[in-house]
């Protein structure tokens, strides 16, 4: 599909040359209003296009032997830090809990977030 419009950059103002991670990405007031109504919609689109949900593992003693232990979480990378922090507002919004493990890589693995981000996100498809 192609569109060609001298318009386009009226409704995606964050477009524009370069790399997104070099440049400002910055929500238009009427943007954050979208994002405000449908929180989920913003960061369900983000997830789906940028992050995954997998199932991570780790290893615990118990009773003095090593047992495997698994879990689901989501992910989201990025290098542009204004995106992330449009996705962390938005789900500080929603009450999703997330963690940096790196400065590109956020994670959402805490049991309720993910009930939460699995009833409202939910798989790739």
């Amino acid at each position: 599909m192609k569109s060609y419009s001298k318009h386009w950059p009226c409704l995606f103002p964050q477009h524009g040359p370069g790399r997104k991670h070099e440049r400002p990405i910055v929500l238009e007031s009427w943007q954050r209003d979208i994002v405000r109504a449908e929180p989920w919609a913003l960061a369900r689109d983000l997830i789906h296009s940028d992050g995954c949900r997998n199932v991570n593992w780790t290893t615990k003693i118990v009773a003095g032997e090593r047992k495997r232990y698994e879990y689901p979480r989501y992910l989201f990378a990025n290098e542009s830090m204004d995106i992330m922090r449009i996705l962390t507002t938005t789900l500080d919004e929603v009450g999703v809990e997330w963690k940096f493990p790196r400065r590109n890589l956020l994670s959402v693995a805490r049991r309720a977030s993910v009930a939460l981000m699995d009833q409202h996100v939910g798989p790739k498809y």
